[in-house]
């Protein structure tokens, strides 16, 4: 049976992390807020923000961890998270892909059992 990873990203994403890594080295991920699709994962450099109890790992996206909180992910358990990008200023001044117009956004599909 093929696991079906909790968080993936588009290309676009993909290459906007990659270049991201060429600024400011290994990067984490973390969301924290939001409950649908259009919510904004925050973007660190690795090790930027502490990590607790309440956080979960869901996987990695560009070979960067990727971590929710605990609450949210009562919200999002039953979907994979899809981090694409799209244009225009993110929630925050805090990611780092936010000067560069533009901003990593989460999409979301449910899984389903295919039995």
């Amino acid at each position: 049976m093929e696991t079906i990873a909790k968080v993936t990203a588009t290309e676009a994403a993909l290459k906007l992390i990659n270049y991201l890594k060429t600024q400011h080295g290994e990067l984490m991920f973390h969301q924290s807020g939001g409950c649908c699709d259009g919510s904004s994962p925050m973007c660190y450099p690795d090790g930027e923000l502490i990590i607790g109890d309440g956080d979960v790992l869901l996987g990695e996206i560009g070979g960067c961890p990727f971590y929710i909180a605990a609450q949210q992910y009562k919200y999002w358990q039953h979907t994979q998270l899809i981090i694409d990008v799209a244009s225009g200023p993110g929630g925050s001044d805090f990611s780092l892909e936010g000067p560069d117009g533009e901003r990593f956004i989460t999409r979301s599909r449910l899984f389903v059992n295919a039995d």
